[in-house]
């Protein structure tokens, strides 16, 4: 990997909807100028419903895992993302990383309802993440020209 990349990780409790979404989606957005992965306190598996509000903005997550944090810990990392309270509890400091931002959401897998509701929610926290990300991928694409 070359240095003009920007090294990204996002943490969350399971690694199985906002840390996913956020994956996906900077993935996409940022293309060859970032790496990013994700990664769970625990690990459980990607949440359905991620995998389908990605595909409807074009993202095909089908093959995504769930991972667990001690798969990155030796890794350098430009900047740790928290996309939840308790993550951000359970790993105030991440080894290696150069910045560590925290950007609570709420869960989207925690909603009840029919599935068009639960969808819903999943579609609302990617709206979300798309508003955070905009200005997010901007600043490290200035930053790394």
């Amino acid at each position: 990997m070359t240095t003009d990349h920007v090294r990204v990780l996002f943490l969350c409790t399971h690694n199985s909807a906002r840390s996913q979404l956020a994956e996906g989606l900077l993935a996409h957005l940022g293309g060859d100028r970032v790496h990013v992965r994700s990664a769970g306190t625990e690990q459980t598996r990607v949440n359905p419903y991620a995998v389908r509000a990605l595909a409807e903005v074009g993202i095909d997550w089908s093959g995504a895992r769930s991972k667990v944090l001690t798969e990155f810990l030796a890794e350098p990392w430009d900047y740790v993302i928290t996309v939840c309270d308790s993550a951000r509890d359970a790993c105030p400091v991440f080894p290696g990383a150069r910045r560590s931002l925290h950007w609570g959401l709420v869960d989207p897998s925690r909603t009840e309802g029919t599935d068009e509701e639960r969808l819903a929610a999943f579609r609302k926290t990617r709206g979300e993440l798309e508003t955070l990300l905009a200005p997010f991928l901007a600043e490290i694409t200035a930053s790394a020209d």
